[in-house]
């Protein structure tokens, strides 16, 4: 046993789990960090296409694989009238409200849009919009 004596031992117990809240706040902020990543590169004028590793089973064969796929990633803000831009946060395939009646933030240029992203994901890992998250989970 002098091997073990050497090394740090303890009683571990499962996993930690996340809460629910935890679980959708660490989504949507993944979600932002892809957003803002899309709106660096579309500023430098370069393209963001982030990859995924998926595994394709061939019918022929039965025998499985790894593959790279271009994960798709679409803007959440769009343009509107006299140059201004609208951005809306969306959680799946739901747009989420920000406060009653209003689901979108103005806009005016590139770099106050990245600003924006920023904000809004310091106001999701504070729990700003939890209750907005919960809701379009539940829909």
């Amino acid at each position: 046993m002098g091997v073990l004596s050497n090394l740090k031992l303890t009683m571990a117990t499962g996993r930690n789990s996340l809460s629910p809240v935890m679980h959708r706040r660490n989504k949507l902020i993944g979600r932002l960090n892809e957003q803002v990543k899309l709106a660096t590169a579309m500023r430098e004028g370069k393209t963001y296409s982030p990859s995924r590793t998926r595994i394709v089973k061939n019918k022929e064969t039965g025998e499985s694989h790894a593959i790279e796929q271009v994960k798709r990633v679409r803007a959440w803000w769009f343009a509107g009238e006299k140059g201004k831009s609208f951005l809306q946060v969306k959680y799946g395939a739901k747009t989420l409200e920000l406060m009653k009646g209003k689901n979108s933030v103005e806009v005016s240029n590139d770099a106050e849009l990245i600003q924006t992203l920023e904000l809004i994901k310091k106001a999701v890992e504070s729990g700003e919009l939890d209750q907005q998250i919960e809701a379009a989970s539940e829909r």
